[in-house]
């Protein structure tokens, strides 16, 4: 049938198994908006949690940050200030974090770093990734940056998001820009 329409209530296989192909190569296949397409891969589990507020940071210590709100959870496995890895979702992740720390002086460095399974070593072939830094240079002030990787994570494995200053007395995260997420990297 050339420029037409066909209706089916359901497509399969003439042997029940196998193959079926929509469409060729350079073609585009559109669902309508509002129509649901089932069974195909999405980006999940995919995670977002916020602070719920201002949290208290001693100096020139590792700590981990609190995320008392959660955005959105799609697979439950964000909890107590982590992300784990569900059963049979290992894979390819996203992850990014931001975070501002507050009233810091000039010269001072603050670094966002992620945690992998309670420990700083995260190699991402073969170089270990898990952290960066930044300084406020010439005046005091804020320090506000960002930090994203892609990582392999297999079933259990767990994240966190732990944050060090050198300002030389307690400083505070400003939860209105700090931030945790990822998502698992379909077909990577």
């Amino acid at each position: 049938m050339a420029d037409g329409t066909l209706k089916v209530g359901t497509i399969t296989t003439s042997s029940g198994s196998g193959t079926i192909t929509l469409g060729q190569s350079g073609e585009t296949i559109t669902i309508p908006t509002g129509a649901t397409a089932t069974g195909f891969p999405d980006n999940t589990p995919m995670f977002l949690a916020v602070p719920s507020s201002n949290q208290a940071v001693d100096s020139t210590t590792n700590t981990l940050i609190t995320f008392g709100t959660e955005v959105v959870d799609t697979d439950n496995a964000f909890a107590s200030n982590k992300f784990t890895v569900p059963t049979g979702k290992g894979g390819k992740y996203f992850l990014y974090s931001s975070v501002r720390v507050n009233d810091m002086g000039d010269a001072d460095e603050v670094q966002l770093s992620f945690k992998k399974n309670g420990g700083y070593n995260f190699p991402v072939g073969g170089v270990d990734y898990y952290s960066v830094s930044n300084s406020v240079q010439g005046a005091a002030g804020s320090i506000y940056f960002t930090h994203s990787l892609i990582a392999v994570l297999a079933a259990g494995d767990y994240i966190e998001n732990a944050i060090y200053h050198n300002y030389g007395s307690s400083r505070n995260i400003n939860y209105t820009y700090t931030r945790f997420g990822g998502y698992r990297i379909i077909g990577a």
